[in-house]
Parts: C-alpha cells; structure tokens; sequence
C-alpha cells in the first residue's frame, strides 16, 4: 500500500500535492499515483536494462542511453525511491534488475561518474534493502581513486579536450560535479576500513574549496591543472553561460556536495562552506518567486559575455532548470538537520518542492508519458536537452521526498 503520499492529499498536508476547484467542491491530486503511472508507461516502453531513460526527443518517445553514459545509475536510483516510499515488492524487483545491469561499472575508470553511476544505483540497493552489494561498491571507489592525483589534489573529472575557444587544453580538468562522487569514496571507506578512500574524499573537496570558488561563493564549473606542478592553468564553463557566471546545476551540485562532507566528517568548515554556498544561491537577486532557477545565475546580467555563440533571441523566456532546484531541495533538506538555520532552509526546500509538483513543472500535460518532471536544462552551450524531461532531475525530486517524510516522521534519513 502506499504510504504518506499515495492518499489522495491537500495541499496543507504535503507541499507540491495539488488540489484543483472543480464545481463546489475540490478534487485533490494524487502524486504518487501519478508518478507511479509514469514509471509503468517507461517500464512498460522499455524492459531491457541496458537501454536506460534518460529524456525523450521531440516527439515525445523515449530516449535512452547505454550503461556507459554518467545518467545510467539514476533511473535503477528513481525505482528504488519508488520502492523505499511505498514498500511495494514491484519496485524493488524492477530496482534490482536495473542496478545490476550496471555490474561492469565497478571496474571502469574511465571518467568520474561512477559516484553518480554506481551510489545512485548499487548505494540505494544496500541501503534501502541491505542487499550485499558492498563489495562492488568498495571496487567502484576503488577504480574512481585512480583518477586521483597526489600532484593535483584531486579526482580528473574528464581526460584531455579543449575549452570552446578550440584552443585552450584541458589536460587535468575538473568540474564542480566532481563533489557529487565523494559520497561514494566515504561510504566505502566505511564498508572497507580502508582509510585511502576518505582521505582522497577530504583532499579534493579542500582543493574544490580553495579553487573553484569565488569571494560570494559562487563556482566556476571546470579548473585544469598543471599535471606536473599541480598548479591552476584555467578557470573556465563547459556548460555555463560564461566562464565568470553561475551555472545553476553547478551551484546545487557544490551545495550538496558540501553537505554530504559535513556528514561524513563533522568538520566545520564544510558546514560554514555549505551555508554560505546556499546562501549565494537563495539570496540571489535572479532567483524567480517560485524558487526554480534560471538555467545559469548570470544569464540575465549584463556584463557577461559567453565564449560560445549563444543568440538571446533563441530563448525569448529564458529556461528553468527543474533539476538545479530538485538537487537543491534535496541539499537544503539534509543541511536543515545540522546548520542552526533550520527553519530557513526547511521552508525553502519546501517551497522549492511545492513548485516542482505544480502543474507548472510536474509533467500532467500528458505530452512527457515517462518521467515526473518537465522544465529541466541539460546544456544550453551545446545545444542539448533544453526545456526537457531529465532523469536526474526525477531522480532528486524522489530524494527530496523521501527526506521530507522522514524529517515530517522526526526519523533519520
């Protein structure tokens, strides 16, 4: 049966859960069955686990990826969300096939998104079900801590490519969502006993603190490195409007990245980093009413000039990105329960998820059949996935809702 949000519910029992004025009387919405209905209609258009729904392209079909792509762990995560909010036995065998699909990722080191790959998937299995996937999880960090350089300090996001002028080379570069895998690092530290895995965690995020950041606590999205001295060769986007703005899945990728730290460690000033971080990002003068971001910070600023050909007339209202505001909910929710600010942040991930499961982002106009959320940015410079459906932004509205039930029943998460 489902639970806590599967009752046909109001809006003064759960943000985001819609009640509509139908004649005298009102007709509430039921979210969980709306979101279940959208993971039956994927399911039921795909079942092999090794093509995995990432979005879906102009007509409105599914697109999906190989086990290869940095999404592939996201959907395996949604199912078990799915199976953690309701406790249905469906869910999690659907979970199950759909993690273990990815098997092979725990070898590969190709890039850093085996955090988000293998956590989001296998991390979900062990915890929500204990199942014993320990051992793939400690390989997994144990490939990504390849890419960890004693010269650098920190964990090469990418291998060698150039920066949008064609001329600039990104030998050793790394991006802020880099934060996002430590999880992975400090949770096998703990599975293993093997401190190598929590040091290399705490020494790229000191090394992301000290370079990626400005004096307002804003982030640049891609630093390259001298591979030799370790040295910073360039500050620059990838996937931002301009080298100097704020990419807003960049912001909430640090946020959360931050939080996750003053978890595993108890230190300080990852808490004060955190804080601070989401203070830039809530006080912002550019963040809309309903608290869901512009695609980038800056890209209503004059001032800022984008190294990649980008013509405002192409987006005569500037895009949304439900999945900055989606991770952010998430970050805030768990930096309410350590940060003496408690009350701020708790009614600004509300507000946040209320908007998402409006009609104004939730996918109710029938044209996106497979996923919660409609509105999100994957990379306005290279002309992708803009004002579509994404994976991850469901995957983080899930985790959202998972935290802010167990908040609501005063239980850890």
């Amino acid at each position: 049966m489902l639970r806590f949000f599967s009752v046909l519910c109001v809006l003064a029992l759960l943000a985001g859960c819609t009640a509509k004025e139908k004649g005298k009387g009102k007709e509430s919405f039921d979210t969980m069955g709306f979101i279940a209905k959208q993971f039956d209609n994927t399911l039921a258009t795909e079942s092999n686990p090794t093509k995995i729904p990432r979005t879906i392209i102009e007509d409105g079909s599914l697109k999906t990826v190989g086990i290869y792509n940095w999404t592939s762990g996201f959907f395996a995560g949604n199912l078990w969300y799915m199976y953690e909010l309701t406790k249905d036995d469906k869910w999690k065998n659907e979970a199950i096939k759909w993690t273990e699909a990815l098997d092979t990722i725990q070898y590969w080191s190709g890039n850093h998104d085996v955090g988000f790959m293998m956590y989001c998937s296998y991390g979900n299995g062990l915890k929500f079900d204990g199942l014993d996937y320990k051992d793939i999880l400690v390989q997994t960090a144990e490939s990504l801590s390849k890419r960890y350089s004693e010269k650098t300090k920190a964990i090469k996001s990418w291998n060698y490519r150039k920066a949008w002028d064609g001329k600039t080379e990104w030998f050793y570069p790394v991006i802020i969502d880099n934060m996002m895998n430590l999880e992975l690092l400090f949770e096998a530290s703990i599975l293993s006993g093997n401190q190598k895995y929590h040091d290399i965690a705490v020494q790229h995020a000191k090394t992301t603190m000290k370079n990626h950041y400005r004096d307002d606590y804003s982030c640049y999205h891609v630093i390259d490195y001298d591979t030799i001295t370790g040295e910073v060769l360039d500050k620059a986007t990838c996937q931002g409007f301009t080298d100097e703005s704020s990419w807003a899945r960049g912001q909430a990728w640090g946020l959360y990245g931050y939080v996750l730290c003053y978890r595993y460690t108890q230190d300080e000033q990852y808490l004060k980093f955190a804080e601070n971080i989401a203070g830039y990002m809530l006080n912002h003068k550019n963040l809309p009413e309903d608290m869901i971001p512009l695609w980038d910070y800056n890209v209503a600023d004059e001032g800022f000039t984008p190294e990649w050909s980008y013509n405002a007339a192409d987006y005569p209202e500037i895009p949304r990105d439900a999945s900055a505001a989606a991770i952010t909910a998430s970050a805030l929710y768990e930096l309410s329960t350590y940060s003496g600010k408690e009350k701020e942040y708790l009614e600004a991930a509300d507000k946040i998820i209320n908007s998402l499961l409006s009609p104004d982002y939730l996918a109710v106009d029938g044209k996106n059949k497979y996923f919660i959320l409609n509105h999100s940015v994957g990379s306005i410079p290279h002309g992708a996935e803009i004002d579509v459906p994404l994976v991850y932004a469901d995957y983080y509205l899930l985790e959202s809702m998972y935290r802010k039930e167990k908040l609501e029943k005063g239980e850890k998460f």
